[in-house]
C-alpha cells in the first residue's frame, strides 16, 4: 500500500452546489521518468476554466510515498495506480469525458491504459496527448538517460539545482533562466541535514537498467507496445521534438499510418521532450483538446 499524490486545477466555480466538481470533463497529465506533476502548470493553468486537471506525482517522484521494492517501479504499477486515482476521481464526481497528457513515460501509462478496452475506465479515453513518446524508443537516448539517473548527490542551492538538471535537460527546449528556476522548484527536496535533494526515488533507476540493459531488451518490448496503440480509439495527437534522440522520424510517421493514425505536431529548437510551456505546444495541445 503507497499514497500517490496528485496536483488539481480548476476554475473559480468549478464546483456545484452539492460540494462536488462541476466539471465532468477531466484532463490527467502525467509527467516524464524523473519530473514531477508540476510540470504541467502552464498547462493546467490554460486547461482549468474548461476541465478539471489532474496532474499526479507518479509513485516514487515528487509528493508520493517511495516503493518498498525498487522493482515495482514499472509501468504495470504506474498503470495500476491510475486506475484507481481514477476510481477516486469518480467517486468524488462522475467523469463524463476523460483525455490523457503523457510526456515520455506519462505517454506510455497513457498507451496502456488507452490500448486495454477492457479495463475499469470511469469512461474511454476520449482523447490522448503523447508527447515524443513510442511503442520504439531509441536505444541511444536510453543510454544517455542511464548514465544520469538515479546518480545525483545533495545541492547548496536551488540555482545549484537547476543549474545540474539543465546539464542533462537542455534538450527540452529554450527556456529563460528564470523559467528553469521555476520548473526546477518542485524537482528539490529540503534534507534534514541541510542543502538540497532531487525530489524522487534514485531507486528508479534499478528496473530501468534491467529493462534496458541491451539493444535487445529494448526491441523486446515493441510489438507489445504496437498491439495497444494499435488497439487505441482515442483521438491521438503525437508531438514530436524535431532533435528528439527518443522518438525517431520514422516510429512517428509509422504512428501516422496506423492504429488511431496520430496527428503529429512537431517543434523545431525542441528534443526530448517539450514542457509544454511555449505558446505553440500550449496552443496545439489545448486547441487539440477543446475542439468540438
Amino acid at each position: 500500500m503507497h499514497r500517490m499524490a496528485y496536483w488539481e486545477w480548476r476554475g473559480w466555480g468549478a464546483w456545484n452546489d452539492t460540494g462536488h466538481p462541476a466539471h465532468s470533463r477531466v484532463v490527467v497529465c502525467v509527467h516524464g521518468l524523473a519530473r514531477q506533476g508540476r510540470d504541467f502548470d502552464s498547462l493546467a493553468r490554460a486547461l482549468s476554466p474548461h476541465a478539471r486537471v489532474i496532474c499526479p506525482d507518479v509513485a516514487g517522484r515528487g509528493q508520493s510515498d517511495w516503493l518498498a521494492d525498487p522493482m515495482a517501479y514499472q509501468i504495470p504499477q504506474y498503470a495500476s495506480d491510475m486506475l484507481a486515482l481514477l476510481a477516486q476521481l469518480q467517486q468524488s464526481g462522475p467523469i463524463s469525458t476523460l483525455d490523457w497528457v503523457g510526456t515520455s513515460m506519462g505517454g506510455l501509462i497513457g498507451l496502456v491504459i488507452a490500448g486495454q478496452p477492457g479495463l475499469p475506465l470511469p469512461v474511454p479515453v476520449r482523447r490522448l496527448v503523447l508527447n515524443d513518446v513510442g511503442p520504439v524508443i531509441q536505444w541511444q537516448a536510453l543510454q544517455r538517460i542511464a548514465q544520469y539517473l538515479g546518480r545525483w548527490g545533495q545541492f547548496d542551492s536551488l540555482q545549484q539545482a537547476a543549474d545540474a538538471l539543465w546539464s542533462v535537460s537542455s534538450s527540452f527546449g529554450p527556456h529563460t533562466p528564470a523559467q528553469w528556476l521555476e520548473l526546477s522548484r518542485a524537482m528539490v527536496r529540503p534534507l534534514p541535514q541541510g542543502g538540497l535533494a532531487l525530489h524522487y526515488d534514485p531507486a528508479i533507476a534499478v528496473p530501468f537498467r534491467s529493462a534496458y540493459s541491451t539493444p535487445e531488451s529494448v526491441t523486446a518490448g515493441e510489438a507489445a507496445l504496437w498491439r495497444l496503440y494499435d488497439q487505441i480509439t482515442a483521438r491521438t495527437l503525437l508531438l514530436r521534438g524535431v532533435q528528439s534522440d527518443l522518438l525517431a522520424p520514422a516510429t512517428a510517421q509509422a504512428m501516422a499510418g496506423r492504429g488511431p493514425r496520430a496527428h503529429v505536431v512537431e517543434f523545431e529548437g525542441v528534443g526530448h521532450a517539450p514542457m509544454l510551456m511555449a505558446a505553440d505546444q500550449l496552443a496545439a495541445v489545448t486547441q487539440f483538446l477543446l475542439a468540438q
